[in-house]
């Protein structure tokens, strides 16, 4: 067999036969890496231990240290799954079990789904075959001999993959002992390099391959992990998400609800929309002096979107309407606007612009409608219908990376005021499916690409990557990433740039030789969408809201009845000092009333008994404290006051 040369990872090269296998290659280096080694890369791609080099490149010895160990050890535990629960209900039909964002799933078809109440069982029967330690092994298989086999064992679902897999593809079959699957690989060495650390979640029904038409399989969901302190560290996380769940959060707060006939369309209690208004107002005055707010139409001619090229790129996600009378004069198909640019488009063109107006910022809290599967749909975080907090600025070519960095300036301190300090900011470039020249995009990422570096040296807090093939169809774009108070990463702010909305809807301004010049439109959003952003709010802050932005700030609770009269005082002065609050007469134990609402996440409750209403004071309690502290009224009232500032209009009272 001929030679090759592997280069390893501290730089160093050697020769190697090329039959030499991965499993041969650990052994070379070490024996204690060959006992570690759970598979091998080369030039990056991740093989089966038992693969032979075949050509030069770069290699390295994967063990369960790698992070790439963790897509190897849940891709072999669906494996192992899957083994576990044919040994336990003969007959049962596999179909496919991939790796999942923290975790795998295995569907399964069988007469009487899976329940929960079957996990402890198949976890034990897992526990089992890992402890066995079989080895994974592959053969390849001629596709007549593949059908034959899952024909004979009862397979119908394998027999549809193998038909489904492509002439000039090789059928990979893993054996783990006397168990076989069909799988594209790579595994690690053997089941007992899986682990203990892995445990089933949930079921769910699941269409053979998504079409409804199908037949309804059952989805069994697990988690795997290195070790149990990663396992029970990820299980914590989900305890913590379960209660900063935002739909029940808001339920609890008597915030909003969701019902069967606005599938994907929030109602707004009281409270919540408050909440709404408070980000709305923080927004608006954020953007007062820089930044122009208009509002376009609702509801506008398809035309428009012919032009802007929404109806050919975007259609199966947009609301078409037509008057309900068939009769009627104008019988034009309409739409409900899913973007506000092509109106901001429209808004600039009203009206001659010289070079000496832009840069144009023009600002829009506008109401937008997606359509969205009722499978994706998720509480506020994922709707139909939504407010985005929506600006586009029309500059010149000579603007625009100034521009660029102001808008960052401005997504920094909003991200700031609300509690969020890690942010990272991704370049998403040139997708597939793009309009525009090579060009226009080569122009456009290399100015973002520029920005995007000055942004991470001028900024500490900043964390920047690069996202080949996320951009948007008519420009790249910046990706802002949250990350909140348990370590999840939230996808909030863009900044796009667009060469082509300009071109298509013919604006332009006139530049300083007096001639017709295209504007570059820059696209932006800062929390995005007003009802997400709520939704991540609540959840980081698991529904205990700064004072400022609570959507009710105080509760005067009373003792006694004696002290009502009081609480009344203390409520109006509350109030006349600008604060959110309510009074809590009822005739019940105080205990009763602090633990209600604190369970709707009221920030303050001000206690007021007989001595205190004698006295002047209140009892001050805090969300989330059992301590309690006696103040007098007035000074009780001066803090609060103070406290509920909001921190954009406490900065300008300080500047002032």
């Amino acid at each position: 067999m001929p030679q090759v040369s592997l280069t390893f990872p501290d730089g160093s090269a050697r020769s190697y036969d090329a039959a030499t296998s991965g499993a041969a290659l650990a052994e070379s280096i070490s024996k204690s890496l060959a006992k570690k080694a759970i598979a091998y890369a080369l030039d990056g791609e991740v093989r089966d231990l038992a693969d032979p080099i075949g050509r030069p490149g770069a290699v390295e010895i994967l063990t369960r240290d790698d992070p790439r160990a963790l897509e190897l050890i849940r891709h072999d535990a669906a494996h192992v799954l899957a083994e576990a629960v044919q040994e336990l209900w003969p007959g049962t039909q596999v179909t496919i079990g991939p790796v999942i964002e923290n975790g795998f799933y295995y569907d399964f078809a069988r007469n009487e789904p899976f329940t929960p109440d079957d996990f402890p069982v198949i976890e034990k029967k897992m526990r089992e075959i890992i402890q066995r330690n079989r080895p994974f092994t592959k053969e390849v298989w001629d596709r007549g001999r593949a059908r034959k086999v899952f024909d004979e064992k009862g397979e119908a679902y394998k027999v549809e993959l193998i038909d489904a897999i492509p002439e000039d593809q090789d059928l990979k079959i893993y054996f783990q002992g006397d168990w076989f699957d069909l799988c594209r690989g790579p595994h690690m060495a053997s089941t007992g390099q899986i682990g203990n650390a892995f445990k089933l979640m949930k079921v769910a029904g699941a269409y053979w391959r998504g079409d409804a038409n199908n037949p309804m399989l059952t989805r069994i969901y697990g988690t795997a992990w290195r070790s149990q302190e990663e396992l029970d560290n990820y299980l914590h996380l989900l305890e913590e998400a379960e209660k900063r769940d935002h739909r029940r959060l808001g339920r609890e707060m008597d915030l909003f609800h969701f019902q069967e006939e606005g599938p994907g369309v929030v109602f707004w209690h009281a409270k919540g929309w408050k909440m709404f208004q408070n980000l709305l107002g923080y927004m608006r005055r954020r953007l007062d002096g820089t930044y122009d707010e208009v509002n376009a139409p609702q509801v506008l001619d398809s035309s428009l979107w012919q032009t802007s090229g929404h109806w050919g790129w975007y259609r199966e996600n947009m609301f078409s309407v037509q008057c309900a009378d068939e009769e009627a004069e104008d019988q034009r198909v309409f739409a409900l606007k899913p973007m506000n640019c092509p109106g901001h488009v429209q808004i600039f063109k009203h009206g001659l612009k010289s070079y000496r107006d832009l840069p144009v910022r023009l600002a829009e809290f506008g109401a937008v409608h997606r359509y969205e599967p009722s499978g994706a749909l998720h509480g506020l975080m994922r709707v139909r219908g939504f407010t985005q907090d929506d600006a586009h600025i029309f500059c010149t070519e000579e603007q625009l990376e100034e521009e660029i960095l102001k808008i960052n300036d401005l997504m920094m301190s909003v991200y700031k005021d609300f509690g969020f300090e890690e942010v990272v900011v991704k370049l998403a470039t040139r997708p597939e499916k793009r309009v525009g020249t090579d060009a226009m995009w080569d122009h456009a990422e290399k100015i973002l690409k520029s920005a995007l570096d000055r942004m991470a040296r001028e900024d500490s807090r900043i964390k920047t990557g690069i996202n080949e093939g996320e951009g948007t169809f008519y420009g790249p774009k910046f990706e802002y990433t949250l990350r909140d108070a348990i370590g999840r990463e939230w996808q909030c702010g863009t900044t796009q740039v667009d060469f082509n909305l300009p071109e298509r809807f013919g604006a332009f301004y006139i530049d300083k030789d007096s001639e017709k010049k295209q504007p570059v439109m820059v696209h932006r959003a800062i929390v995005g969408s007003l009802e997400r952003f709520l939704g991540i709010l609540l959840e980081t802050h698991a529904g205990h809201m700064p004072l400022w932005f609570a959507p009710l700030q105080v509760v005067v609770a009373t003792i006694t009845s004696d002290a009502d009269d009081y609480a009344r005082q203390v409520v109006a002065k509350l109030k006349a000092a600008g604060l959110r609050v309510e009074p809590d007469l009822r005739n019940e134990k105080i205990n009763y009333k602090v633990r209600e609402h604190s369970l709707t996440k009221v920030p303050v409750i001000l206690v007021c008994g007989k001595r205190e209403a004698e006295e002047g004071t209140v009892n001050v309690r805090r969300l989330g404290s059992r301590d309690q502290e006696s103040m007098s009224l007035d000074a009780a009232i001066e803090a609060l006051v103070s406290e509920a500032v909001p921190p954009d209009v406490g900065r300008a009272e300080q500047a002032a």
